[in-house]
């Protein structure tokens, strides 16, 4: 069980780090989202993990640590705080900027290599007519 749990908590981490290094906002948020969920399982999983353990002290011999469990609870709340107010941040940062950048930069647009070939007949058909143009003035 503690490999498992353990395993989960490295995958949420390193997923919500490889989102938190994507140049744009929403997968920012949900790198955040996903780190903060790692961290709060890694909390949870600080007061022993156990099954079918109760929360109070005294009911059996076996018990879950209660103050890990109230830690997580509270980081939730804070969370689900901290999330909403990000994303409205980067809605209104996406509606003034017009891109969801994190700089603010916008990217060039990617071409398919038809629409680079198409490209480049456009220019090599402009560049012709222009020099056409030259000729016709010069004569």
């Amino acid at each position: 069980m503690e490999f498992t749990f353990s395993l989960g908590v490295g995958v949420l981490t390193t997923a919500g780090i490889y989102l938190m290094l994507r140049a744009q906002t929403f997968p920012v948020i949900l790198g955040l989202t996903l780190l903060s969920y790692a961290v709060n399982l890694f909390l949870f999983a600080s007061g022993r993990l156990t099954i079918n353990g109760p929360a109070i002290v005294g009911e059996s011999a076996q018990y879950a640590d209660p103050l890990p469990q109230a830690l997580v609870l509270t980081a939730i709340v804070i969370g689900f705080a901290m999330t909403a107010f990000v994303l409205i941040l980067a809605i209104r940062a996406r509606a003034d900027l017009g891109n969801d950048q994190v700089d603010g930069r916008e990217l060039p647009p990617r071409r398919t290599a038809v629409e680079e070939a198409l490209a480049e007949r456009i220019d090599k058909n402009q560049a012709n007519s222009k020099q056409t143009r030259d000729k016709r003035k010069h004569s």
